[in-house]
């Protein structure tokens, strides 16, 4: 299956608010692999699947994650908004058959970040904060970051995540602080 394929596939899944997101989020994943040298394919992929269980109900979510076998931790349980990228990668697996590890977890992780992301995990992570639908207060300064250095784009990017969840009293997943403590140690050094 290629691209075109995938849109197909998520349209019925997705408000047209958020069918257009994914679309922008693939493109702008091909522009940072172009740039950086991640495989474009997997980008626009990846980006175009990465938000497929998002607009499930939280009620369904919980049940194909039951169907899927993913057990929640107390963060992630607390964290609904993580929900449909852990459901997402399960379901372009299990569903979609989809057996690229890099696109499964690039999906997997495009809200969370981890330790030892992938060029692709980072693409996909970035090009989702700053596809052109985007608009909130501080996205030009991130488009700035992303065309300087993914690296710097990660920092602020993991940064903003952690400010906001701080601000909002909202636990941090501990694979959101891995990424940020692994991102700037590299980058510092």
């Amino acid at each position: 299956m290629n691209n075109t394929d995938y849109k197909a596939i998520i349209k019925p899944f997705l408000s047209e608010k958020r069918y257009h997101h994914s679309v922008c989020v693939s493109e702008e994943a091909v522009r940072l692999a172009k740039k950086y040298g991640a495989n474009e394919e997997k980008a626009a992929i990846a980006g175009i699947l990465h938000d497929i269980m998002k607009d499930i109900p939280h009620e369904e979510q919980l049940k194909m994650m039951t169907h899927f076998d993913i057990v929640l931790t107390n963060v992630e349980r607390s964290a609904q908004k993580l929900w449909h990228a852990m459901l997402g990668a399960a379901y372009i697996e299990n569903e979609l058959h989809i057996t690229d590890p890099e696109i499964i977890n690039a999906v997997r992780y495009h809200t969370t970040g981890r330790a030892d992301m992938t060029l692709l995990d980072e693409v996909l992570f970035i090009a989702d904060f700053i596809s052109a639908d985007r608009d909130y207060a501080g996205v030009e300064e991130l488009r700035s970051a992303a065309d300087m250095s993914l690296e710097q784009a990660m920092i602020e990017g993991i940064s903003f995540t952690i400010k906001d969840l701080v601000q909002g009293y909202k636990p941090i997943h501990p694979d959101t602080i891995a990424a940020y403590n692994q991102v700037v140690l590299k980058y510092k050094s």
